[in-house]
């Protein structure tokens, strides 16, 4: 059982393992093996400087082909448990007692199936925050069912956002989804039920649904639809989605792509300097001209390569970038000069956001504790920790 005290509680700020920085030092956070936003949010709170301790399954990690390459798991220790073993389920059991917050990802009942139901652990701990992160929901007809990014998307009324004129969706990877209507609420849950426990004393469940953060995302879509601006059954007509020819991507003459996005007048004039549209042109906002505009700066943008134009538009605010792949990015300019991405191979962003006072700090996962060791870090006895998980798994 935790310690009482002030908040974080003197036992965890004598953990053995943790980050050194960051404004979440003390925090300790247990996250269960899963794939997608779970690993990704416990991620943000390591760099952030939380003790997270990942607790993975016999066959590793879910997500996983490369550990050495997994930088998405970088940041924090981890071990090998398995919670269908009664030995590695009361290990987990010791974990929980000694975190400040729990991240699953299971789907709904799992959980409690294993004997690690939150409302009890929670009965037992009442500091405890657990955050319990799926796609359907905890509730609902479709709690119980399997899906992916693509499908919570797709319900959420995002996915038909995404689409040219005449073209079926195209899935914006998984970051939708996820990681921003996903790992990005339950991230919000965990912060501000920790705010709320510092008052109260009280842990609590947060329900983070992919489905209700995709919802959430699409809320100024949904008031410019309220208000006539925005036709969500015409997909690539409107202003933000491509429909709008100073609003959209385009070739340039080495196959590279430019994206343009001078929505404001002032913005769209430099914009029409640099490419030299002719002064009678058709105006920015007349939309029955929108397919003339459309031909002319196509045929502009073709004229010259993506580095071309980025040098000419380099100094204006025209609202102009050249479209780069992840690996260009950490050469651009501006990204290399705020140190955006690591030195580190392979590529990886640095932690954001930034901190005046503590900054956070990317861990490889190499240089993190793993195994028996990092079981002992968090109080675990070392006889236990040795017999659960031997020496191969250090």
């Amino acid at each position: 059982m935790r310690t009482s005290g002030t908040e974080p509680s003197q036992a965890k700020n004598e953990s053995r393992i943790h980050s050194e920085q960051g404004p979440l030092k003390g925090l300790k956070v247990l996250e269960l093996n899963a794939i997608g936003p779970v690993p990704f949010a416990a991620g943000l709170l390591a760099d952030l400087g939380a003790d997270v301790l990942r607790i993975e399954g016999p066959s590793g990690p879910l997500d996983v082909v490369d550990e050495d390459l997994a930088v998405h798991l970088r940041g924090r220790s981890s071990v090998t448990l398995d919670l269908r073993d009664e030995s590695g389920l009361s290990v987990a059991r010791e974990l929980i007692s000694a975190a400040d917050v729990v991240l699953e990802g299971f789907r709904p009942g799992v959980m409690e199936r294993l004997g690690l139901d939150p409302e009890v652990l929670i009965s037992e701990d009442p500091r405890l925050i657990v955050g319990r992160m799926t796609g359907w929901g905890q509730q609902g007809p479709l709690a119980g069912r399997a899906g992916h990014d693509i499908d919570y998307i797709a319900a959420a009324g995002a996915l038909r956002a995404f689409g040219r004129v005449g073209e079926a969706p195209v899935p914006p990877v998984n970051l939708v989804g996820d990681f921003g209507g996903g790992a990005m609420f339950l991230l919000v849950g965990v912060l501000a039920a920790l705010w709320e426990r510092g008052q109260s004393g009280r842990g609590q469940i947060i329900d983070a649904a992919m489905v209700d953060g995709t919802a959430y995302l699409m809320m100024l879509v949904q008031s410019l639809a309220g208000q006539g601006l925005w036709d969500s059954a015409n997909p690539g007509t409107n202003l933000l989605d491509t429909g709008a020819p100073f609003y959209d991507v385009y070739e340039c003459s080495d196959g590279q792509y430019l994206a343009v996005g001078c929505l404001e007048p002032k913005f769209y004039a430099e914009f029409a300097g640099g490419i030299k549209l002719d002064a009678d042109a058709p105006e920015q906002y007349d939309r029955d001209q929108w397919p003339e505009l459309r031909r002319l700066i196509t045929e502009r943008i073709k004229s010259k390569t993506r580095d071309e134009w980025e040098a000419i538009f380099i100094d204006t605010d025209a609202c102009v970038t050249g479209v780069r792949t992840c690996e260009e990015a950490a050469e651009h300019p501006h990204l290399a000069a705020r140190g955006t991405y690591l030195s580190e191979s392979p590529l990886q962003a640095a932690p954001a956001p930034r901190f005046s006072r503590t900054p956070g700090r990317a861990i490889p996962r190499r240089d993190k504790v793993h195994g028996a060791a990092a079981l002992t870090g968090w109080g675990i006895d070392e006889e236990l920790a040795q017999k659960v998980v031997g020496d191969g798994d250090d």
